[in-house]
């Protein structure tokens, strides 16, 4: 008797067991056997904003100054950029031909990263870092930089380059050769250049006077390259 009521025990145990789990397997759902687990955030696959500046459009030294400023030393200066796109322009015909080779091609874009790039590309010149502009500019465009990088150390001199503000960066230019894009801008900065000697010396520019200058320089891009990044092929003088 005693048995046959242990055994009625473990059957009822046995079914309210049962019933637990239909009951939780119905709240809380089941995984089936092909279902892919949650994907775990991975930083390192985050998209990158577009318009970063990556584009590295760059300046060279040879700068030629235009007019001089009054402006005090250390005052902000806020950086516009611009340039016509009449539909009956060349640069307007220009820069459709290269858009129509790259659809990912903005000139809003290129305008920023170029912006950016000038100061870093600034003050790599003046630093003598060949390493950092060896990537931004084409073979000849280099070997003039590392020219008159070379020249300054052999004569035991130092340039020192403060970039106050970017006035102006105007797209002037644009053309597709081939595969070949090519994007000219007009930079206008303000900016304060001092040559020193070996003893510290001020050989040449003025440590408180600000100038104003100009230089408009081209940059290329294979459009067939996944290679975002532009170079600097050719510079010249406003004149």
């Amino acid at each position: 008797m005693g048995n046959g009521l242990q055994f009625l025990d473990i059957i009822l145990l046995a079914a309210v067991a049962g019933f637990l789990v239909l009951r939780l397997r119905s709240v809380l759902g089941r995984r089936g056997g092909h279902e892919e687990p949650p994907e775990r955030y991975d930083p390192f696959k985050a998209e990158k904003p577009e318009g970063t500046a990556e584009d590295k459009v760059v300046h060279l030294p040879d700068r030629s100054e235009k007019s001089e400023s009054d402006r005090p030393v250390g005052e902000d200066l806020s950086a516009s950029a611009g340039g016509s796109t009449d539909p009956d322009t060349p640069l307007a015909a220009g820069l459709t031909q290269i858009k129509l080779a790259d659809s990912g091609f903005d000139e809003t874009t290129f305008l920023d990263g170029a912006k950016g790039a000038f100061d870093m590309i600034i003050n790599a010149f003046g630093q003598g870092d060949t390493r950092t502009l060896r990537p931004l500019l084409s073979n000849d465009v280099y070997e003039d930089f590392a020219g008159a990088i070379k020249a300054r150390v052999e004569a035991g001199e130092t340039l020192e380059t403060t970039l106050i503000g970017v006035k102006e960066a105007e797209l002037i230019e644009a053309e597709l050769q081939g595969r070949t894009a090519f994007a000219t801008i007009k930079f206008v900065s303000e900016q304060i250049n001092v040559t020193r000697d070996a003893d510290g010396e001020v050989v040449d520019g003025d440590p408180n006077h600000v100038a104003s200058i100009t230089d408009i320089w081209t940059f290329a891009r294979n459009t067939r390259s996944r290679d975002p990044n532009w170079t600097l092929v050719a510079t010249r003088s406003s004149n």
